[in-house]
């Protein structure tokens, strides 16, 4: 595997394969999940043509920003995007490539639920153009769904997964574990039955406590207790040793893919390259002028949505990144990876090798001790390294 992901960080135009992006946030959804700390809002009606005609216009502004650029992957994420009409859908990516094109293949994925109601329109949304279904499963047991606050069944879930099957050339579809009360034995057969439906990709989340939550509202009150952080980890490795048993290797922390299954839009964010975020709360990373700029988008919908009326589009902040806040993001997203940052990437954004920008000291004792690989193709974390990978950035980057 370290051969594999060496090869990959020193593969001829490396730094190049990091692609552009266009994220589109759809922010509604029909409940709120309490574990859930995205930009997600219950809203009774939504205006769709206004809604349509404001991401359409957020597109313009963001094309003129970044210039003639080639798209690599389009995500229409959420909230519930699967909500949206797909004569939305439609209109976006007519847009998309008006605007910068939209070369005949590109990955177009759209988050959804599995309720029956969002899966009968999986077929018109193949039709609008997405290729890539991101199914949000989240459990294969109900009594877990339940707990989750999901709207679907496992049974629906199953049913979404033959329908999605049908209509779109790729399928990927997440699941949560580490949940309170999950044995190892539980979550084996869990996984089991998940590999049985016979995935391209599998995004596998611990379950983590997130601040302004009803589940963190729960925790603080000790209604809610977590696995301990030794049970965790041993349910990570015994996922991990599963998934790539089953040609599935972890081609980043929580995400599993066979060999070219792997999800080129989140490629794009964890190989720092550039993305248009558009829609509530959205964020990109946008270069012109020779420097990368970090945009952030108005996060409440009716806001964003009035101040796209006003100014064409719904811009809050706009702030040129310096060349240490683009080391720390260009460490962060890509330590993620397995394949890890490749030495020209380094070179490209940066100007130089790790061993330059990185501090020397704290780079070889991480080395040293088993976390960190560092060779002429590049800088990678090791199995190990990303496991403990929020303590490790936070010694290396300090």
């Amino acid at each position: 595997m370290a051969g594999t992901a060496a090869a990959a960080r020193a593969a001829p135009g490396a730094s190049a394969q990091a692609g552009f992006g266009v994220y589109l946030h759809w922010p509604f959804c029909k409940a709120k999940c309490p574990y859930c700390d995205f930009n997600s809002h219950v809203r009774a009606a939504v205006d769709q043509d206004r809604w349509r005609e404001a991401l359409l216009a957020d597109l313009e502004h963001a094309a003129a920003r970044s210039g003639p650029r080639r798209v690599t992957s389009v995500f229409f994420g959420g909230g519930t995007p699967s909500l949206m009409p797909a004569e939305t859908v439609a209109a976006a990516l007519e847009k998309i490539d008006a605007l910068w094109g939209l070369p005949p293949g590109t990955e177009v994925t759209l988050e959804a639920n599995p309720t029956s109601a969002e899966a009968v329109r999986f077929a018109a949304f193949a039709r609008a153009g997405v290729n890539r279904l991101s199914l949000g499963v989240q459990a294969l047991d109900d009594a877990a769904l339940t707990f989750l606050g999901r709207q679907h069944s496992a049974g629906e879930a199953l049913a979404a997964l033959e329908l999605a099957r049908n209509a779109f050339d790729r399928l990927s579809f997440d699941l949560i574990y580490a949940r309170p009360g999950q044995s190892a034995r539980a979550w084996q057969a869990e996984l089991a039955a998940a590999l049985a439906l016979g995935p391209e990709h599998i995004s596998l989340y611990q379950l983590t406590i997130e601040e302004g939550t009803a589940f963190h509202g729960a925790w603080r009150r000790g209604e809610l207790v977590l696995p301990e952080e030794e049970a965790a980890a041993a349910l990570f490795e015994e996922t991990a040793r599963r998934l790539a048993e089953a040609g599935l290797p972890a081609y980043e922390i929580s995400n599993h893919a066979r060999p070219g299954g792997e999800c080129r839009h989140n490629l794009t964010y964890w190989r720092y390259g550039d993305y248009a975020g558009i829609g509530p709360g959205a964020h990109g990373r946008l270069s012109w002028d020779g420097e990368k700029h970090a945009t952030r988008q108005h996060r409440a919908p009716e806001a964003w949505l009035d101040l796209v009326a006003r100014q064409g589009h719904g811009w809050r902040q706009v702030e040129a990144i310096s060349a240490g806040q683009r080391l720390a993001e260009m460490v962060m997203m890509g330590l993620r990876l397995t394949e890890g940052i490749a030495r020209e990437a380094f070179q490209t954004e940066l100007g130089a090798g790790p061993e330059a920008l990185l501090p020397q000291d704290r780079l070889e004792r991480l080395i040293a001790e088993g976390y960190l690989e560092l060779d002429a193709a590049g800088l990678a974390a090791t199995a190990a390294g990303r496991q403990r990978l929020d303590a490790l950035l936070g010694y290396l980057l300090a």
